[in-house]
């Protein structure tokens, strides 16, 4: 055969320009783009109930609430919420966060939560309100305050 005859069996291949060739085919994007929705609405997930974990110390107030598995949905602090100082300690302070954290929780589907109160500060009862004044019901009180118990055995004295 003759390289006449070749070229005319096999077809011409599309001119890509180099631009095209570095960004990829449309329906590559097309691809990708389909693939991060299903990531996006995978993540969109309603989720009914979780833990409410509220650590009350007496220099800040912090809230987490997060699903039956521990993954963190929603948090807020009272740095957070644009207290400084001082104030952050105060019982107020510790309102304003759970209400934070409780309306992003909303947002994403909670309905109920165990509350697990950490630590003496002056936020601990009014987190606990201002969750249930958000719309969440709250199933379970408890208190995770660790207690000392002069731990373990000191070693014996050094005699010289």
């Amino acid at each position: 055969m003759s390289d006449e005859a070749i070229k005319q069996e096999t077809p011409a291949a599309p001119v890509v320009s180099e631009a095209a060739a570095i960004m990829g085919d449309g329906e590559d994007a097309k691809a990708k783009a389909a693939a991060d929705s299903k990531i996006r609405k995978a993540k969109a997930k309603s989720i009914p109930s979780g833990i409410a974990f509220v650590r009350s110390s007496f220099n800040n107030t912090i809230v987490s609430i997060t699903d039956a598995r521990g993954g963190v949905i929603a948090w807020s602090s009272a740095g957070k919420a644009g207290f400084r100082g001082s104030r952050k300690c105060t019982a107020f302070a510790a309102t304003m966060v759970a209400q934070d954290a409780a309306r992003q929780a909303v947002t994403k589907g909670m309905h109920e939560v165990e509350v697990r109160v950490q630590g003496a500060g002056a936020g601990r009862e009014s987190a606990v309100r201002a969750i249930q004044s958000a719309g969440i019901h709250i199933s379970v009180v408890r208190d995770c305050t660790p207690i000392a118990h002069n731990g373990c055995r000191a070693r014996k004295r050094r005699r010289v």
